[in-house]
C-alpha cells in the first residue's frame, strides 16, 4: 500500500521511494532497496505498476514506476481496508484517531 501511495502522484524509481519512505516517516519505516526492488517487481507482473528505463545525460539509467489503473483501483479498496481496520481497532480499544 505504500508504494502504491507514493507513486499515485508521478513516477518515481526505487531509491527514490526508498528516501520518502525513510523521510516522511521520520525514519520510523525504512525500505532497504535490495528488498524495495522485488516488491516493485511483484507490483508490475500484478499490473499495479508500469516500469519504464530512463537514461539522463550524465546520470545512469533507472527504471521509473507509476501506478496503473489497476493500480489505483487497489490502492482504493487497501485504502478502504485500512480505515475499517483501524475503525474496529478503535472501537476495541477506546482509542480515536485525529
Amino acid at each position: 500500500m505504500i508504494l502504491l501511495a507514493l507513486l499515485e502522484g508521478r513516477a518515481r524509481h526505487g531509491y527514490e521511494l526508498a528516501k520518502m519512505i525513510e523521510r516522511d516517516s521520520g525514519s520510523r519505516l525504512q525500505f532497504h532497496v535490495a528488498s524495495l526492488y522485488p516488491m516493485l517487481y511483484r507490483l508490475e507482473r500484478k499490473k499495479l505498476v508500469e516500469g519504464k528505463w530512463v537514461e539522463k545525460a550524465g546520470e545512469r539509467r533507472r527504471r521509473y514506476y507509476r501506478l496503473t489503473a489497476a493500480g489505483r483501483k487497489a490502492l482504493a479498496g487497501h485504502r478502504h481496508n485500512w480505515r475499517e481496520f483501524v475503525d474496529a481497532l478503535n472501537g476495541l480499544t477506546g482509542f480515536s484517531h485525529a
